[in-house]
């Protein structure tokens, strides 16, 4: 097995490695003066099963990019088996043509972008629609982060908690959630969305007054939906409010809106690295996806099932 790292997320492709006892493999992904991506593999790869870890969250043109000149690169190298461990999958939320409205379907541009180049095998985590892995041609992998943001949840002393979906389309995750936590009750908020990065809180079904709320989700983008729907949480009675999701992908005003929200913790994982000022935020906290993905890795590597490591 060998790991290569472009520039996207070098911190949990180098826990990745520490994890699986092995470095990180020698290859130069920079840049020319024009700005052009450049890529330098210096060590012998021929017949390896390498994996590749890079994100392709902002910028995410040159991250995805980077991408893939490496996989040309590599496959150029004869590497024997190309894996693209993408922990955050830019573009997916554009996935479908909606009643037939003039716009690409860019999550299915990126996947024939990636079969084309020579990926052979796709690890990616927590989709942010499951169908995208019917566009690829090549067999993909979609994990979950679901494990690690439970490892925190169990660890903490919530008072008669609720699990809260901030919209309709996240019920079965927030289901999910809420079984895995000892079959806690669950509330979702009914919203309503102008245009996009915009959302208005609209309604909640279920009871959380006087409770702990917990909103889990897959994503936080701007922190527009988050924000209003713990504005809407806490002036219906909810004593305190925790966000959890997978992709801290912060545009925007999106540190503000969570320094100045109602929000008492918001909790993501490391799939995309953090800004500097989202860092200075003492509400906002986040996990490692090293230990879950290491082993998923590890177990795509030597042929074993990647289903089990999610049997509960």
């Amino acid at each position: 097995m060998k790991l290569f790292a472009g520039n996207a997320v070098p911190e949990l492709a180098q826990k990745i490695a520490d994890r699986l006892y092995i470095k990180l493999g020698d290859a130069d992904v920079g840049r020319f003066s024009d700005g052009e991506i450049s890529v330098m593999v210096n060590e012998n790869v021929r017949g390896s099963d390498v994996f590749i870890i890079q994100s392709t969250c902002a910028p995410t043109n040159d991250n995805l990019m980077e991408l893939i000149v490496m996989v040309d690169a590599l496959r150029r190298a004869s590497a024997g088996r190309i894996t693209a461990v993408i922990p955050y999958f830019g573009y997916a939320r554009q996935d479908r043509r909606v009643r037939s409205a003039r716009v690409p379907i860019t999550a299915k541009v990126v996947a024939d972008f990636l079969s084309s180049v020579g990926v052979d095998r796709v690890l990616t985590v927590d989709l942010h629609a499951e169908q995208i892995q019917g566009f690829f041609d090549v067999p993909v992998d979609n994990v979950f982060g679901s494990p690690v943001l439970l490892e925190h949840l169990r660890q903490q002393d919530f008072h008669n908690p609720v699990v809260v979906s901030p919209d309709i389309g996240g019920v079965v995750r927030a289901r999910a959630i809420a079984k895995l936590l000892n079959d806690i009750d669950l509330a979702i908020i009914d919203k309503r969305r102008p245009r996009a990065n915009e959302s208005q809180v609209m309604h909640i079904i279920g009871d959380i007054q006087g409770r702990d709320c917990i909103i889990v989700d897959d994503m936080i983008d701007t922190g527009g939906t988050l924000c209003k729907a713990a504005e809407a949480l806490k002036s219906n009675g909810a004593r305190r409010v925790f966000a959890y999701a997978t992709h801290p992908v912060f545009s925007g005003n999106a540190v503000a809106n969570i320094r100045d929200s109602e929000i008492d913790q918001v909790v993501v994982t490391d799939s995309i690295p953090l800004s500097k000022d989202m860092k200075a935020l003492d509400k906002v906290h986040q996990l490692t996806l090293s230990g879950m993905l290491s082993e998923a890795l590890r177990r795509v590597s030597n042929e074993e099932s990647i289903s089990a490591m999610f049997e509960y």
